[in-house]
């Protein structure tokens, strides 16, 4: 197996530092040296005696990896932005986590926050993938039942310079406003950036993905009074990581930061709790055995930063709960039981409402 840098530097940028200041400890306490972790390379890399995968991370690549690459050979991957509800039925043997809750969840409450800002119809678009249908499906379905009409739905393609025709369509329709479920830094932006030109919309219900300072910086003022919701909370866990993270050189706001922070520890902290209990366990099933272990109660609860805690902790005996940047708790087949944030742009920034 590589050494345990080969292994940190496919990690998030956050637990890349930490994981590597631990290398004493796992090295000499547990004899932990965990393979090099990749998405776009899985399967060289799982024939290559990888140990776990953090991701993939959008939904369509992570159930083709896991069906396809993974499960089969009994990895485990912890994907911190796969959210399609499709994932839940995954045949996944006990060898597929997400640290991200399902957008079963996601599209029911952020078409409850719609509903409670007084929206009473809407148009939607989604970026043409499997995140985005399977949330637009959920919203759509969850803000009718709210007693809201959905004036028209249309897919957008990722990577295009003009949106102008997508948008033509939906504000013909018309609506209070516009859902838009995407990428920041993709078609979405592409899509409210061609409303505004055209003024076909210029309120805007954002999806998580859509959710950051850099679509702020790229429209401007003219996305004030925007809104949506993204999985999150603001506990100690949460606040911790902010600190961590900025420290890191990490934007804390950025779509599933924390998410991804959350994954990398899980694996590692469940590697280290399967090898001191079955030292002969191969690695990839101790893995697989002991993530629902370290990231539930009971035992002592690990934040953002403490991760050296956790391993003395585990080193001796004891027990933890990692609650993590996200307040981690995995429920059922290894899914993020979720908390959610509402949020809205206001005086240039996204602040959280509650």
């Amino acid at each position: 197996m590589a050494d345990l840098k080969d292994f940190a530097e496919q990690l998030v940028n956050l637990t890349v530092k930490e994981v590597n200041e631990l290398a004493d400890i796992l090295k000499e306490e547990y004899g932990i040296e965990p393979a090099a972790a990749a998405v776009a390379v899985a399967e060289s890399q799982i024939a290559n005696g990888v140990a776990a995968i953090m991701g993939a991370d959008c939904s369509g690549v992570t159930g083709a990896i896991a069906t396809n690459v993974a499960i089969p050979n009994g990895v485990t991957m912890v994907s911190p932005s796969a959210t399609s509800p499709g994932l839940t039925d995954l045949d996944d043997n006990g060898y597929f986590f997400r640290t991200s809750p399902s957008d079963a969840r996601g599209g029911q409450i952020l078409a409850n926050i719609a509903t409670a800002r007084g929206l009473s119809s809407v148009a939607i678009t989604y970026t043409n993938n499997d995140y985005g249908k399977g949330l637009a499906d959920v919203f759509e379905a969850s803000f009718i039942a709210n007693g809201g009409t959905v004036t028209a739905v249309a897919s957008h393609e990722d990577g295009k310079g003009d949106y102008s025709a997508e948008v033509a369509v939906l504000g013909a329709a018309g609506g209070d406003g516009l859902a838009v479920i995407g990428y920041l830094d993709q078609g979405g932006k592409g899509m409210i950036e061609a409303s505004l030109d055209s003024g076909a919309f210029d309120t805007f219900v954002l999806s998580d993905g859509m959710i950051g300072q850099s679509l702020i910086d790229a429209i401007g003022s003219d996305l004030e009074g925007s809104f949506g919701s993204l999985p999150g909370t603001d506990s100690a866990g949460a606040t911790k990581f902010a600190t961590v993270a900025n420290n890191g050189g990490v934007d804390p706001s950025g779509p599933y930061t924390g998410e991804s922070y959350d994954a990398a520890a899980l694996i590692v902290l469940a590697a280290a709790v399967g090898n001191k209990n079955n030292p002969n366990q191969h690695i990839r099933q101790a893995i697989a055995d002991n993530i629902m272990n370290v990231a539930n109660a009971p035992g002592t609860e690990i934040l953002p930063g403490q991760l050296r805690k956790a391993l003395i902790i585990i080193r001796d005996g004891g027990e933890i709960n990692y609650q993590g940047a996200t307040d981690v708790e995995l429920v059922g087949v290894g899914e993020a039981s979720g908390s959610f944030k509402e949020v809205e742009v206001s005086g240039g920034a996204f602040i959280t409402v509650q």
